[in-house]
């Protein structure tokens, strides 16, 4: 089974990740625009990681077998520093529109504060300019009221449910977010958040229907083969292999898909893999290394 692992942070992880990720049957992935473990102080710094989303990094997983596509906006960590974060809000047009920009996130609420709000907001209005889905980031404390808030402030917006993936779900927060018609996203972290066992359960009761697992793995103790590791356990509990197939692979692509950035033939049509390439001078191989190249294709240079 081919697999999608729509939220993780592969700027922080390693080549082997990438490796195992492909040899695992990771054919896609989207990596949302998030803090660094430390607050950027800099507009620049900002303009820099999203210049990497939309590039290096697209790159970087294109030559490891990998379709990679991300979400741009102001993560709600970072929105309380608000001289920062109104000029953030001035780069992010220049960046929602580029190739691979699947939706506007992730964004939403953290310590659920007024100047988090006002971002959260304004981003909601860029979503609809743009005509992009929203990534939700739901808070870690008060995770219920901050989800329903979630929710609320976006339906004032005039956003329909079904443009929003609701991320970070968990048994307190999914019967609301289903009801409501949003998309119910859940991260599978080792020993905390959401547990392949909980993920079971709740597709066993909820069934598929707009649910998706993700991993988002990150700079911290994470998993990278979380959706496909979750995916072998429903099989072993039973659990039909359509659900699975949707909730690890085709409700991601329906709900990402509605960007018009992200389609099954980008994957299924792709490129041969060729370490021979370059991206403006760069490559992912070191001094005597032997490239991968899964074709005859010849060595052109990409900018």
């Amino acid at each position: 089974m081919m697999y999608i692992d729509p939220h993780i942070h592969v700027t922080s992880r390693t080549t082997d990740d990438y490796e195992a990720m492909q040899k695992a049957g990771i054919v896609a992935i989207i990596e949302p625009a998030f803090w660094l473990g430390q607050a950027r102080t800099k507009v620049g710094s900002f303009q820099d990681y999203f210049s990497s989303l939309v590039g290096w990094e697209r790159f970087r997983a294109k030559q490891f077998g990998i379709v990679h596509y991300c979400t741009i906006g102001l993560n709600s960590r970072e929105a309380n520093n608000v001289a920062l974060a109104e000029e953030v809000m001035e780069l992010l047009p220049l960046y929602v529109s580029k190739e691979g920009v699947v939706a506007i996130g992730e964004i939403g609420y953290d310590d659920q504060t007024e100047a988090e709000d006002r971002f959260y907001r304004l981003q909601l209005e860029l979503a609809k300019e743009v005509d992009l889905p929203v990534m939700i980031h739901t808070p870690h404390r008060d995770k219920k009221k901050g989800t329903l808030r979630s929710m609320d402030v976006s339906e004032e917006h005039g956003l329909a449910p079904n443009m929003v993936i609701v991320d970070h779900n968990n048994e307190e927060t999914v019967k609301d977010v289903l009801d409501r018609g949003y998309w119910a996203a859940f991260t599978i972290y080792p020993h905390t958040k959401m547990g392949s066992e909980r993920m079971v359960e709740i597709v066993r009761q909820y069934g598929p229907e707009r649910i998706i697992v993700d991993s988002a793995a990150d700079w911290g103790i994470s998993d990278p083969l979380a959706v496909p590791k979750t995916a072998a356990l429903m099989r072993e509990k039973g659990i039909p292999e359509e659900h699975i197939k949707m909730t690890c692979y085709g409700n991601a692509l329906k709900a990402y898909g509605q960007s018009g950035q992200m389609d099954e033939k980008d994957w299924l049509e792709k490129e041969p893999i060729d370490q021979t390439k370059k991206m403006g001078g760069n490559t992912v191989l070191r001094g005597g290394q032997n490239p991968r190249v899964d074709s005859d294709s010849s060595n052109i240079i990409e900018n």
